[in-house]
């Protein structure tokens, strides 16, 4: 089983959308997936009671009072951490973490808020010990724009494995409410926004590759 926690202290991210997409995409991929929701708002459980029975089934599971038991006959466990969260219940979570996956918009204050937390991860223990990876998404990117640029930048600088940008796009909201990711749609719209989580989930997949097989845009990445 792979354990995938999404967290940073930065609200407004992009965490649950992150959490969620990559649960459904394990799911469609015919792996059994479990999305464990630890924010008080509880928007990711709210996502998976919308979702439609005819896409991959998602196991939801209710953290939001602390970790719980760990599911039995799981592939796959997704964790969307809350914003704003305590350091110690950061390290409750890393202890049953292979990635941490830190979503980062491209704006100053979350360019800011995104390199102090990647520094108070590093001293963690988990962390410190190579027994958990960091991967850096860059989230709601515009190609071609001067924030984009800048964040770039940044990523030379935070130390950790930069997994990809993907792309600002209303599709993300307009799908969210219907229990829907882009993995559940076709149409070459969104396969080419697919196509911009293939590094991410070649990451994540490489940290246990003898288990399933991700599709991507139509192709089998991996």
């Amino acid at each position: 089983m792979i354990t995938v926690l999404v967290a940073n202290t930065k609200g407004g991210c992009g965490k649950t959308t992150v959490a969620t997409h990559l649960a459904a995409v394990f799911a469609n991929a015919g792996l059994r997936t479990a999305l464990a929701d630890a924010d008080k708002q509880g928007s990711s459980l709210g996502w998976v009671k919308r979702r439609p029975d005819d896409v991959g089934a998602i196991t939801p599971l209710d953290w939001r009072d602390g970790p719980g038991k760990m599911p039995k006959a799981v592939d796959r466990l997704v964790i969307d951490s809350p914003a704003a969260m305590k350091m110690g219940k950061i390290d409750d979570l890393l202890r049953i973490a292979d990635v941490v996956v830190v979503p980062v918009l491209p704006s100053g204050f979350d360019v800011e808020a995104t390199g102090d937390f990647l520094k108070r991860l590093e001293s963690l223990k988990p962390i410190r010990k190579s027994k958990t990876a960091v991967a850096v998404v860059r989230n709601r990117v515009q190609l071609g724009t001067r924030s984009a640029a800048q964040l770039d930048s940044f990523m030379l600088g935070v130390g950790h494995v930069g997994v990809g940008r993907l792309r600002h796009r209303t599709v993300y909201t307009e799908i969210a409410g219907q229990g829907l990711s882009i993995f559940d749609l076709s149409g070459q719209r969104n396969e080419e926004l697919q196509e911009d989580w293939a590094p991410l989930l070649r990451y994540i997949e490489n940290c246990d590759p003898q288990i399933g097989k991700i599709a991507v845009g139509g192709e089998i990445s991996l």
